[in-house]
């Protein structure tokens, strides 16, 4: 099939080549009359602007490359709906790469950026170590959304380790000193800072670190029906979760109620996120405003966040419910 070209619209068009490359660029000074003919040539022809040629001549694509593990967990489809919020406010199309957490991935998301096929990456989550995704940053802008202590590359969270602390802190106010807790990812930067302050909350109340208390994994509500089998097995049970995320405290609940144990009187559970199913079940759990995460983070890319920070720590809330 032929595609019609410029020297073919000037020719149907009457015009010269010089004149159509004006009406494609809508450039201002051409005549009207021209213009008109123009585009009727180009209807005739049926041409159709090859947009990434355009892009890549101007250095730009208007593509925005967005590193995920999953888009079945909330948390990151969350993320995922605040970047394109703000994406459609700069004319950016996001381009998802789906990791499940394979750093073979990430680099072909991180090839993209050295090709200049995409103007900048978002990581919502990472498995590749900051080095190698610092090896990058020349070709593009880079952005992280976690708890991230360097500074070389823009981040963007809660602080986690102090969400996390008040988390603990409020468990024990309400009676709780025998806490398990659960984690997405051990070796992820935010689980990092989490694990922190529950090993220094345990020896400030004088409680062992039980490495049977952690469990690892815990993203979805399987896991956290999985979970409370695991806590049926203990010779020592915790009395109060700190969890992951909703889905797990929700898979936790069911398991739960299915052994017609009492919420929370047998056990507690205080989550994080504060995503719908968490009011639905009345979750006591920790908001996160995830969708800002998403919007700061393309405003990181396109510099119109005028904190001129590098890393920006965004608030966080305890919201009390029925399961603590």
């Amino acid at each position: 099939m032929h595609m019609a070209n410029i020297r073919e619209i000037a020719s149907l068009a009457g015009v010269s080549v010089a004149t159509v490359s004006r009406v494609l660029n809508e450039h201002p000074y051409v005549r009207e009359d021209k213009r008109i003919a123009v585009q009727q040539a180009m209807e005739k022809l049926d041409y159709h602007r090859n947009l990434t040629a355009i892009h890549l001549s101007k250095g730009t694509t208007n593509l925005l490359g967005v590193v995920l593990p999953s888009i079945e967990i909330p948390y990151f489809s969350k993320i995922v709906e605040g970047i394109a919020e703000e994406g459609i406010k700069h004319n950016l199309q996001l381009v998802l790469m789906q990791t499940d957490y394979e750093i073979d991935k990430e680099l072909e998301a991180l090839e993209l950026l050295r090709g200049g096929l995409i103007d900048g990456l978002i990581f919502t989550s990472r498995a590749a170590s900051l080095d190698i995704i610092k090896e990058y940053q020349q070709h593009g802008p880079i952005v992280l959304c976690e708890d991230s202590d360097q500074v070389e590359l823009p981040s963007i969270s809660i602080p986690h380790e102090q969400a996390f602390q008040h988390g603990l802190e409020y468990l024990i106010a309400k009676g709780h000193t025998k806490i398990a807790y659960t984690l997405g990812r051990k070796k992820g930067t935010n689980s990092y800072k989490r694990s922190n302050a529950y090993r220094r909350m345990m020896t400030k109340i004088n409680q062992p670190i039980r490495e049977e208390w952690v469990f690892d994994k815990c993203l979805s509500i399987e896991d956290g029906m999985r979970v409370m089998e695991s806590w049926h097995k203990l010779t020592e049970k915790p009395t109060a979760f700190l969890v992951t995320n909703d889905q797990v405290a929700a898979g936790l609940v069911f398991a739960a109620k299915e052994t017609d144990m009492l919420i929370p009187e047998d056990i507690a559970i205080l989550s994080f996120d504060n995503q719908p199913i968490a009011r639905a079940m009345h979750l006591s759990t920790i908001d996160i405003p995830i969708k800002q995460m998403g919007r700061k983070a393309v405003q990181s890319i396109k510099k119109t966040d005028q904190s001129k920070k590098n890393k920006i720590s965004l608030p966080f809330q305890l919201i009390e419910r029925k399961t603590v």
